[in-house]
């Protein structure tokens, strides 16, 4: 019983990791939609979000059950809960990546993002599909110095979202309003889609050590 018990443990871990490719595939497209005003793509994100919503609910289903049934104590109820918070951590990602997909296709034919923001914007989804990236490999090894790495990404996204807003609140801003509203919440909707995937990072090292990183960090 005790084997098979593992066995469901490890097939969340597995689930997570596949969230991880599902959420990076979907932040791929989204990008690319919103930079080349491909509404196929746009529309691909929007649809698959779905697998991504009911690996969610499977897990959440899968942990629950475990907790009625084997009662788990010290590492196993704190490696199940954890997993909880991952996978909505995961799935609010993937809401994100739909966000930026339904900006894309709000602004088609049109480009969402002006020439001059096109490297920026590229920029961000690429940390954030790096980020993502990361972190299936955290979850998938257990590894708490890459999980620690994560918080370096996340500095760089901030600084490419301030570097959103100087160049919108700058006198050579030519653009209007309504574009200016529209990429004030992709840069957001990258901010929170790095945050999140920080969180997922800090969840197994939290998982694998007991502390959250910060705790780890004051003790070095």
């Amino acid at each position: 019983m005790r084997d098979i018990y593992h066995e469901e443990l490890d097939g969340i871990s597995d689930k997570l990791v596949e969230m991880t490719r599902l959420v990076r595939s979907a932040m791929t497209r989204a990008v690319n939609a919103l930079l080349d005003a491909d509404l196929r793509l746009a529309e691909e994100v929007i649809g698959g979000d779905d697998r991504i919503n009911k690996i969610d609910a499977e897990i959440e289903e899968t942990v629950f059950d475990l907790m009625a049934r084997q009662q788990p104590v010290a590492g196993d109820l704190r490696t199940l809960v954890t997993a909880l918070r991952m996978s909505g951590d995961l799935e609010r990602m993937g809401d994100l990546a739909v966000h930026l997909a339904k900006t894309a296709r709000r602004r088609h034919p049109e480009s969402a993002i002006p020439p001059e923001l096109q490297v920026i914007v590229l920029e961000m989804g690429q940390i954030a599909e790096r980020m993502v990236a990361k972190a299936g490999s955290v979850i998938a090894s257990k590894d708490v110095e890459l999980g620690m790495e994560l918080d370096a990404d996340d500095d760089a996204m901030d600084r490419l979202h301030r570097r959103l807003f100087d160049i919108m609140l700058s006198p050579k801003w030519q653009h209007g309003v309504e574009p200016a509203v529209d990429i004030s919440l992709a840069g957001r909707y990258f901010e929170r889609f790095a945050d999140h995937a920080v969180h997922v990072a800090e969840n197994v090292v939290y998982i694998v050590t007991g502390q959250r990183p910060q705790e780890l960090n004051e003790l070095n």
